[in-house]
């Protein structure tokens, strides 16, 4: 329905009987209570997972297995281990909330006794969590004797609603411990946890020495055994989509509490083929990511975040462009220099490995001019700048990829309002250019397609 139909206005007389209609109404309707809430209308339900929240937080394996159905063996043993599993991690808190009910299709449907639920899960981490995780879990109830039990966590995933999987339930959880980081991964791999614990060690003053602003100054880390398991904790059941990227920063861009529930969340396979620069840029990178976080907003541009981060993992290892940016150097000896600054389009994780590389390397060369010729401080205010007029991230919204995640809305169709304009996106980082480097948008990409050619030519 258009704007333009819903916001017309009836003819008078039409209008005139609404009006007696409505009045007509208004007594059987004063005494009718809003909808009310999925744990208002089942409150056994939330009692039920308040109770199994609380003993997850006391480590009462026997109070934790107690809402679930007994019936259910293979889900119950599978529970019994995830709990297992949680013994060595430090939580903060541990909270459950019945989200909705009708979550998926059941083949028994909603029928008194069987609920399909969405779940969030909030939990937070000792000393480094101020902000919670937000999962979701879409869990079969069952009612027996009186009393809602879960019976399975997997009768959703057929139609897409297989939940986010936490590490725990992948299987045992070792951690290390380093002086800015928190490395969770699988028992068998504590070298690779080691190593990305003294990696991020690292990082954090690296990024530190660049970004002034507030921010917890500490990582969590999270290193499945597997590219298919780190799918799993980004609520994905396509592991191709992950294939060759080394690593994700999960987090709720934009809000502004100091220690964000962050996540830097490593694909294994990929990681282990970088060497030791790329380990190291690799972390850098993700940890400006929760760095900068608090000012990344719907307006920031992501050629402006990923060059940004790329631009400090690089700093001050006076590599030749042409060896960071060996993509782009490629496409500019074919005599194809980018007409734009990559889009938003061209950072999605199904665009292709050289695409994608060129939208990095591009935006890294974009970042290191503008060092270069306005100076890092100048940069930095850009950058802040860029975000000021985004919509903040809602507090309570499920963590989702602060990477190149992002797809882009369909274009204007001719003759639509805003047709032929240019998105408000690119209008803002105008204003910010503008504002920060006395340049607008069309004088700066000119710069910067020339600073492309003269740093890549061979």
């Amino acid at each position: 329905m258009s704007h333009q139909w819903a916001r017309r206005r009836p003819p008078r007389a039409v209008a005139a009987g609404c009006a007696a209609l409505v009045l007509a109404l208004l007594a059987p309707l004063a005494g009718c209570a809003p909808a009310t809430s999925p744990p208002a209308r089942y409150p056994d339900v939330q009692r039920m997972l308040d109770n199994r929240a609380r003993a997850v937080q006391r480590r009462d394996a026997a109070g934790f297995l107690a809402a679930v159905d007994p019936r259910a063996t293979g889900y119950r043993d599978r529970q019994r281990a995830m709990f297992a599993h949680l013994a060595g991690v430090p939580l903060a808190d541990w909270h459950y909330d019945l989200d909705a009910t009708g979550a998926f299709p059941l083949a028994t449907g909603e029928d008194g006794t069987h609920l399909a639920a969405k779940v969030q899960l909030r939990y937070r981490l000792k000393g480094y969590d101020t902000s919670p995780v937000h999962a979701v879990q879409y869990l079969t109830l069952t009612r027996r004797d009186g009393r809602w039990l879960i019976s399975s966590d997997t009768d959703g995933a057929a139609v897409g609603r297989g939940g986010t999987r936490q590490l725990w339930d992948q299987g045992p959880v070792r951690l290390v411990r380093g002086r800015h980081s928190l490395v969770l991964g699988g028992a068998g791999h504590l070298a690779r946890l080691k190593d990305l614990a003294h990696r991020v060690d690292e990082a954090v003053p690296a990024v530190s020495a660049v970004w002034k602003g507030e921010w917890a100054h500490k990582v969590v880390v999270e290193a499945p055994d597997s590219v298919e398991r780190m799918a799993q904790l980004m609520g994905s059941d396509d592991a191709a989509g992950y294939a060759g990227i080394a690593a994700v920063t999960t987090g709720e861009a934009g809000v502004t509490a100091p220690a964000p529930a962050d996540r830097v969340i490593i694909n294994p396979d990929a990681y282990e083929e970088l060497n030791d620069l790329g380990r190291r840029v690799v972390l850098t990178h993700e940890t400006t990511h929760v760095a900068t976080r608090t000012v990344t907003t719907s307006a920031t541009p992501l050629w402006l975040s990923e060059g940004f981060a790329d631009w400090v993992a690089y700093r001050g290892s006076h590599r030749r462009a042409t060896a960071t940016a060996p993509e782009l150097t490629r496409a500019v000896a074919r005599g194809k220099v980018p007409d734009s600054l990559p889009g938003n389009q061209d950072f999605g994780f199904t665009a292709g490995a050289d695409r994608l590389a060129r939208a990095y390397e591009g935006s890294w060369l974009a970042c290191r001019m503008i060092a270069a010729k306005w100076g890092e401080a100048k940069l930095i205010a850009f950058y802040r700048a860029a975000g000021k007029s985004g919509l903040r991230g809602s507090s309570g919204s499920a963590a989702a990829p602060m990477e190149a995640a992002t797809a882009v809305a369909a274009g204007s169709r001719p003759g639509a309002p805003g047709a032929g304009r240019r998105p408000a996106r690119a209008d803002r980082t105008d204003s910010a250019l503008r504002s920060q480097l006395g340049v607008g948008l069309a004088e700066f990409t000119r710069q910067w397609r020339a600073y492309v050619k003269a740093q890549l030519r061979r």
